[in-house]
């Protein structure tokens, strides 16, 4: 995704949209207190980089492996973009309640 300010990033409202507002639409408002403390808070949430994260999907059920094909089917959603990479490993934390 890039770059992406805060509405999209952590879901801000944005400013009002009318009483004279030309441009705070999407502007994230204050990001500090006053005099006291004098500083931004660590954490703060703000625009920046967004996306192409590592993710990972623990307990996924191999259905089955296609070997002609090239294929592995998997029970649930797996993350990330059409014919992107996916490192498959045994489970780390072993199975809980089988899904049906």
């Amino acid at each position: 995704r890039g770059f992406q300010g805060g509405v999209k990033r952590h879901g801000f409202r944005g400013g009002p949209k009318t009483h004279g507002q030309s441009d705070r639409h999407r502007a994230p408002g204050s990001i500090g207190s006053s005099a006291t403390p004098g500083r931004v808070f660590k954490g703060l949430k703000m625009a920046g980089h967004m996306g192409h994260e590592r993710v990972t999907i623990q307990n996924l059920t191999v259905l089955r492996v296609d070997v002609e094909r090239n294929l592995l089917l998997v029970r649930g959603s797996v993350p990330g973009p059409n014919k992107g990479t996916v490192i498959v490993q045994r489970a780390s934390k072993g199975q809980g309640k089988r899904p049906r």
